[in-house]
C-alpha cells in the first residue's frame, strides 16, 4: 500500500516549541539545535505559509521531548517524565470495555500532573472525554488542547481496534487563523469557542471491548510518537479517497470528471461530499502537489524541471511560481535537510 504523503504547517512547529519558549529554554542556539536535528531550516519559522514534512515534525517532537525530559514538551507545570505515556497505555490492559480503559487513562493522567484532567462525558448517543483545566495559564495554551486531544483520541481509537471514528471535536478556544489545517489532524466536524475541549464518539462503540493485548501494545508503543502526532485523515472520507487516487495516479493527475468516474461517483456527488468536508477537488490537488514537492525537495536532489513534470507543471518556472504561492518560499529553502544550509 502506498504511504500517504503529508506535510505539517509551520504553525504546528511553533506550537511544539511554545512550551519550551514559555519555560525560557528556547534560546536561539537551542531552537536551532532542535530544528537542525529534524533538518528544518530556521528561516521557515518566519514564513507563515511554510510547511515541514510529517517525518521532520515527528523527529522534532522527539528531539524536544528528549531535551526537556518531558513527554508534554513543557506545556504543563510538572513534566511528564519518560515512560508516562507507556504507563497510561499499559493501564488499559485487561479493561472490560473501551470506556473503562478511558477511565483508567484518565486516572493515570491525573496522578502524573496537576494542571488538567480527562473527564468522561456523554451527550445523547455520543460519549467521549473532555479536558478540564485546573491551571488557567495552561487553559489558555491552545497547542496543549490540540496535543492532548490528538494523543488521547488516537489511543482510544487504537484500543477499539483502529476504526473508531470521532464524531465531533470541540475546542475550548476561538477558531485560530490556521484552523484550515486542522482537517488533516482532526477528521470530524469541529466546533470552536466551546466551554471545554472534547472528543466525541458513538457511545455504543465505547461500550465495546478493548481489542488489543500486550503484544499489540508493544508494537503500538514502538511506533510512537509518529502514530500519535502526525497528520491523520479518516480512511473512508471523500478527502482521503481523492488524495489517495491522485497520489496513485501521479504524474497523470486526472481531472475532476475522471476522478469521479474512478471513484464510482457522479461529479456532483463528489463535489458535494468534498464541500461537506470543507474542501474541493482543486484544493486537494494543490495541497497534495504542495506536500509531494516539500517531501521531494527535503529528501532528494531531483532537478526542478523533473519535479515540475512529476507534479504536472509545464516547466520549472510555473512550478516555482506555484510553490511560492503555496508556501511563501522558494524551493531552495527546502533543500536545507540535504545541504545543511539554505540555498540563496
Amino acid at each position: 500500500m502506498m504511504r500517504p504523503v503529508f506535510t505539517v504547517p509551520i504553525s504546528a512547529v511553533h506550537g511544539l516549541l511554545s512550551g519550551a519558549r514559555r519555560r525560557g529554554v528556547a534560546t536561539t542556539a537551542w531552537t536551532h539545535e532542535m530544528l537542525g536535528q529534524a533538518g528544518i531550516d530556521p528561516a521557515l519559522l518566519e514564513q507563515g505559509a511554510a510547511r515541514v514534512t510529517a517525518e521532520q515534525y515527528v523527529v522534532l517532537f522527539s528531539a524536544v521531548k528528549r531535551s526537556l525530559q518531558d513527554e508534554c514538551l513543557g506545556h504543563l507545570s510538572r513534566p511528564l517524565r519518560r515512560g508516562s505515556f507507556v504507563l497510561m497505555a499499559r493501564s488499559t490492559l485487561g479493561a472490560s470495555s473501551v470506556k473503562v480503559a478511558l477511565r483508567r487513562i484518565a486516572e493515570a493522567f491525573g496522578l502524573l500532573q496537576d494542571d488538567v484532567t480527562l473527564a468522561c462525558v456523554s451527550e445523547g448517543s455520543l460519549g467521549g472525554f473532555a479536558l478540564v483545566f485546573r491551571d488557567t495559564d495552561v487553559a489558555h495554551d491552545d497547542f496543549c488542547h490540540e496535543m492532548l486531544l490528538r494523543v488521547f483520541w488516537r489511543l482510544v481509537a487504537w484500543l477499539h481496534g483502529g476504526k473508531l471514528a470521532p464524531r465531533r471535536f470541540d475546542f475550548g478556544f476561538e477558531r485560530p487563523p490556521y484552523a484550515a489545517d486542522y482537517a488533516e489532524i482532526f477528521p470530524a466536524p469541529m466546533s470552536f469557542g466551546r466551554p471545554r475541549s472534547a472528543v466525541w464518539f458513538d457511545a455504543a462503540a465505547l461500550a465495546g471491548p478493548v481489542r488489543r493485548d500486550v503484544h499489540a501494545l508493544q508494537s503500538f508503543l514502538r511506533a510512537t510518537p509518529g502514530n500519535l502526532v502526525g497528520p491523520h485523515l479518516a480512511g473512508q472520507s471523500a478527502t482521503a479517497r481523492v488524495r489517495s487516487l491522485l497520489q496513485r495516479s501521479s504524474p497523470e493527475w486526472p481531472r475532476l470528471e475522471s476522478a469521479a468516474e474512478r471513484l464510482h461517483m457522479s461529479v456532483s456527488a463528489l463535489q458535494r461530499h468534498l464541500a461537506a468536508e470543507g474542501t474541493s477537488f482543486q484544493a486537494l490537488k494543490d495541497q497534495l502537489r504542495r506536500d509531494m514537492a516539500v517531501v521531494r525537495l527535503t529528501t532528494g536532489q531531483a532537478p526542478l524541471a523533473d519535479l515540475a513534470a512529476e507534479l504536472g507543471f509545464t516547466d520549472s518556472t510555473a512550478f516555482q511560481r506555484a510553490f511560492k504561492a503555496w508556501t511563501g518560499s522558494t524551493p531552495g529553502t527546502y533543500r536545507f535537510a540535504q545541504s545543511g544550509q539554505s540555498e540563496k
